[in-house]
Formats: structure tokens, sequence, C-alpha cells
């Protein structure tokens, strides 16, 4: 414990010094509680003992979940290999025969970060159907590997990092002649997240899947679903958002959340038969896809651990929870001259607030000129949640919008609570103008 204590006092201003200076002075302007130094019923604490409550979204079992963390004692205790050399992993194996089971597929490859998982689909699409272009929506954010920077929606995130993966293609956010005009024989495939989180927590409009469904499946292109933010019971639509689509996307993406909050862990679902369509025309192909850590043991033990965790019950209660945070954050923010609307579904919830009428609320005052236009409200509103113990976020390629997804066990009564905050700390921005 000594030694963890130790990491605690100096390894904070060792990020900044020899990690990544931009993202730890960023932390620093934003006043961001970075100094966390333990975890309390599925909280942060900070150094002074201030409870925060993550809204993030990657920690929807609590921070530390203890079944998590128990089943990952239990495996660490055991004398069991975690690394297979010959890939062939029973851990994964059982893993994915309960995601399978879950979810309707029969395929499951495993990785890392959700970046490793559309990039597993995009070579999975062309890998089978032979064909160059890759359609992708406008507002999209899928990681940040290249094929996933591609599909990212132009600017800082996408722009310096050209020339990109050649075939990529956007259709613009919901647009069903579009989508019509672009599909052709030559599409391998067409990546979509079914709510878009960075493009500013957008549900895909029903005539847009509909049409999504038709033309994929009339066209022989693979409908790729990006549920990375969207799955395991987020929506409270269920276990994967895209049950309730006319058909099962032929790729589905999970991520984040997948490992229980304390192991990195994506998955990519298919069907076995594109998997050997993809990979099987030669015995040596079957690991042309693969990454060396792909099937470690503890990513799996965590990942049955979640999969315990998320029953349909937990669902449910995540429906009923995003009910309430809905109308507290309509009911109380009604009336406010800053706030336009609420979007999303269960603990997926964006606030979309409307610009200041005032000269010096902007970017350019606060000496970003480079950012000049971008609405900052959902920035300052995220410092001002920041000192009242919650971290939300604004929404990468909306800034206009605060993005709150709170962990799936949170006390109703403190959504409430955060729905009162966020109403006290408009009414102090709305003062200031």
């Amino acid at each position: 414990m000594e030694k963890i204590a130790e990491i605690l006092r100096k390894g904070f201003d060792e990020f900044g010094q020899f990690v990544n200076p931009l993202i730890a002075q960023r932390a620093s302007l934003a006043g961001e509680p970075v100094r966390v130094v333990r975890t309390k019923d599925g909280m942060l604490v900070d150094g002074d003992g201030r409870e925060i409550e993550d809204l993030h979204g990657t920690q929807a079992l609590g921070h530390r979940n203890p079944r998590v963390a128990a089943a990952l004692r239990e495996f660490l205790e055991s004398d069991a290999p975690s690394w297979y050399p010959s890939r062939v992993s029973p851990f994964a194996g059982r893993f994915a025969r309960r995601l399978c089971e879950r979810t309707g597929y029969d395929t499951a490859f495993f990785a890392c970060t959700g970046s490793d998982a559309v990039e597993a689909s995009l070579k999975l699409a062309r890998a089978m159907t032979r064909r160059p272009r890759l359609l992708c929506l406008d507002g999209g954010y899928h990681g940040c590997t290249y094929g996933s920077v591609a599909m990212m929606a132009p600017g800082p995130l996408h722009d310096p990092f050209g020339p990109h993966l050649p075939g990529v293609e956007r259709v613009p956010f919901g647009d069903v002649d579009a989508l019509s005009r672009l599909m052709k024989e030559d599409v391998a495939a067409v990546v979509v997240e079914p709510i878009q989180g960075e493009g500013g927590v957008r549900v895909l409009p029903e005539p847009f899947v509909a049409a999504l469904c038709e033309l994929t499946t009339k066209h022989g292109a693979l409908l790729v679903a990006d549920e990375v933010q969207t799955s395991l019971g987020r929506t409270g639509r269920g276990f994967l958002r895209t049950e309730s689509w006319p058909r099962r996307p032929d790729v589905v993406l999970l991520a984040k959340m997948l490992g229980g909050g304390l192991i990195p862990l994506s998955a990519m679902l298919t069907r076995r038969d594109f998997w050997l369509k993809a990979y099987g025309r030669d015995f040596c192909d079957g690991e042309s896809h693969n990454t060396t850590f792909s099937y470690n043991a503890m990513a799996a033990v965590a990942g049955l651990a979640t999969l315990d965790i998320i029953t349909d019950e937990i669902i449910g209660r995540v429906r009923e929870g995003g009910a309430i945070l809905r109308r507290e954050l309509e009911t109380r923010l009604a009336g406010s001259a800053l706030f336009a609307e609420i979007r999303g579904e269960g603990y997926m919830v964006g606030i979309k607030l409307r610009p200041p009428e005032h000269p010096w609320l902007t970017f350019e005052h606060f000496g970003f000129p480079q950012l000049a236009g971008q609405n900052v409200m959902a920035a300052l509103t995220c410092i001002r949640l920041y000192r009242r113990g919650y971290i939300a976020f604004p929404c990468g390629h909306d800034w206009s919008l605060v993005r709150m997804q709170p962990r799936f066990d949170i006390p109703f009564e403190k959504l409430t609570a955060i729905a009162r905050t966020v109403r006290e700390e408009l009414d102090y921005l709305c003062r200031l103008t």
C-alpha cells in the first residue's frame, strides 16, 4: 500500500511530465477533479474527501465494481494462464459463448478498445465482399485508429491525419435519399451508431434505420452497428440498442464498459459464415486479422462478471431511471434562457444549450481564437458541475451539448439532485449575461 500511496502523491504530476502534457493542461484549466485517490460505493473520492459522481459512461457498473473485482481476484489466485500461445483460450471461448447466447450472434472477435473493434469490422467487410467503399454518417465517432479516423467528422480529430483511408464516404445524418444515391454494388459496409454520442446524442431516425436495413440487404453490404456507447443496456431498450431494428445488423461492436470498468475489452460480434467467407479462403487467412492479447483470460473473466451483472432487471432499472432523469431535467430547466432540449434514451442523455447573448462569454474572449464560433455553454456548464462533484463532458463534435451517462445503480434521488444542480449552474451563467 505504501507504493500505491507514493504513486498517488507523485503520479499526477508525472503524467503531465511524461505522458501527455496537453491533457494535463486542459484538465487543470477546466478545473476538472483530477486528483482522485480512492473509490467509494462506485464513486470517486478526491484528496479532500469530496465524493464525485462520474457521468462519463465508461464506469456503468461504478468505479471498481466489487463483483468484477472479486472475479479478477479469484482468477489471479488460481494458477490458470492468462495468455495462450496457440490463441485457443478457454476463457475467451466461454465468454464468446455467453455473449452469443445473449445477443443472437455466433462468432466473436475480442480486442482492447472500440477502435480495435471498428478496425476488425472494416477488415471483415472488405475481406468478405472484396469491395472498396465504406459508408458512414456525418457526425460519427468511431475511434482513433486510421480506419476509424477516416470516418470521423471533419475537425481536429480528423483533419490532421490525412491522407485518410480511401473509399470512405459520409452520408448526411438521417438522409434517406442520400443513402439511396450512395448505395451501390461496390459498398462493402455501412457503419453507424444507433445514437451518435460525440455527434450530439442524436438518435438515428426510424425511417433512416428502415432504409438502412433494406438497402444494405438489397446491395449485399454489411450493416455494422457501432454500439460501443449504446450497448449493454445503456439506453434501457435492451442489451443491444439495435434489438428493435427491422433486422439484426450483420456486425455489432461493443467496448467501454464490457470489461466492467476494470479491464480494457472490446468485441466484434458477427455471423460465422461471414467470418469464414472473409478468412477461410486459405488456411493461413485464419489469423490474418489478430491482435496478440485478443483472447487473454483476464479480460474474458472481467467480461463474464459483467454479463452476470447486467440482467434484464438492471436494464429495466436503467429505463426507469432514464425516464426520471429526463423528466427532472425537462421540468427543472424549462424557462431557462440557455436551455434548448433534452436528447437521448435511458442513461445516455444530452442537454442542448443555446449560446449566450454576451460579448465576452466566448472562446475568443477566453483566449482561444481558433475556437471562434463554437458554443461555449456546454464547456462552461461542465466546469461549474466539476465544482459541485459531477464529471460530465461536452459532446466532442457538438459543443452545445452536455452529455450525461450515469452508472446503472445510481440512486434515483441523485438524478433529481443532478437536475437541480444543472438548473442552479445555468441560472448562475444566465446572471453573467
